[in-house]
């Protein structure tokens, strides 16, 4: 893997794991709906450029509902119920392992068994974590945030089943997030004591409006474009480790902008989800490949 490359997957991972903190800046203003509407209003600007990817509108619509719309409307409200910034950047990596077991229900995609011990040490390590609800941590909290993972999860599944491998990632994610802002608002009209979104964006402070620019421009359509040419370029087993760096990158960065703090049992908790994904992503298999073209690509030009 060229160095240039390695640079890019790193980026992407550390702008993935500080959109944590723009989540809970971008909420000091907007409600957990506008700030979604907000966040894909920004993303889905390249579609007056990009052609629309060669899936069904059914196909299209479902899969935005659950990637994006689910996803991040439950994350969000997780916020606002109880859930802090950094420990949400571990909870939401549940996501692999729901993905991996809808993944067998739906099409019949049969786990491995290192998959099934990855999956085994993960529980160990949310159930951990339950342990310590309480002050900053909240049932709500957890279980929106939960829910998020989940919808996440489907979303996931969709995309495997109606995608196709020649489809642009930048074209996909641009379109997807057409889907989002309407049902957002929808229910920003419903239960907002404030509903206009422009006029909260009127009063809403430089920090959040920079907040929700970050997550649509940066977060979504920069580092999903990016990761998109990566595994283009190479294999998901060489690739997806990288994504290990984002949660990391989100609990040092609430640590540092917000004060974060961690007990011990909820940084076990942490630490067995995380240990649980890298079983599942990191193939032992493929290692040797990948130092393999590491070396390859310290030598290219």
């Amino acid at each position: 893997m060229k160095a240039a490359h390695v640079a890019l997957a790193v980026l992407v991972a550390l702008i993935w794991g500080f959109a944590f903190v723009a989540i809970k800046i971008g909420l000091e203003s907007f409600s957990p709906p506008q700030l979604t509407a907000m966040r894909f209003l920004i993303a889905c600007l390249p579609v007056f450029f990009l052609p629309r990817p060669a899936i069904s509108w059914v196909a299209l619509i479902g899969i935005g509902l659950f990637l994006f719309t689910g996803q991040f409307l439950l994350l969000f409200f997780g916020f606002v119920y109880g859930m802090p910034p950094g420990l949400a950047s571990i909870v939401m990596q549940v996501q692999a392992f729901f993905t991996i077991m809808i993944a067998m229900a739906v099409l019949r995609d049969i786990p491995t068994g290192r998959q099934g011990i990855g999956i085994v040490v993960a529980f160990l390590g949310l159930v951990s974590i339950g342990f310590t609800v309480g002050g900053d941590l909240t049932y709500l909290g957890l279980g929106l945030t939960l829910g998020g993972a989940l919808s996440w999860a489907v979303g996931n599944v969709m995309v495997k089943r109606f995608g196709r491998a020649d489809i642009d990632m930048l074209s996909l994610m641009a379109w997807l997030s057409l889907v989002p802002p309407l049902p957002a608002l929808a229910i920003s009209a419903l239960i907002d004591e404030q509903p206009s979104l422009a006029t909260s964006l009127a009063g809403a402070s430089w920090p959040a409006i920079a907040a929700a620019l970050y997550l649509g421009l940066i977060s979504t359509t920069f580092a999903y474009a990016v990761w998109g040419h990566l595994l283009r370029q190479y294999s998901t087993a060489l690739v997806a480790p990288f994504a290990l760096l984002a949660p990391c990158t989100g609990v040092v960065s609430s640590m540092i902008v917000f004060g974060e703090q961690f007990d011990t049992l909820r940084l076990i908790g942490m630490a067995l989800i995380l240990v649980g994904l890298a079983i599942t992503v990191v193939q032992p298999e493929r290692l040797a490949s990948w130092r393999g073209a590491g070396r390859r690509g310290r030598r290219d030009p």
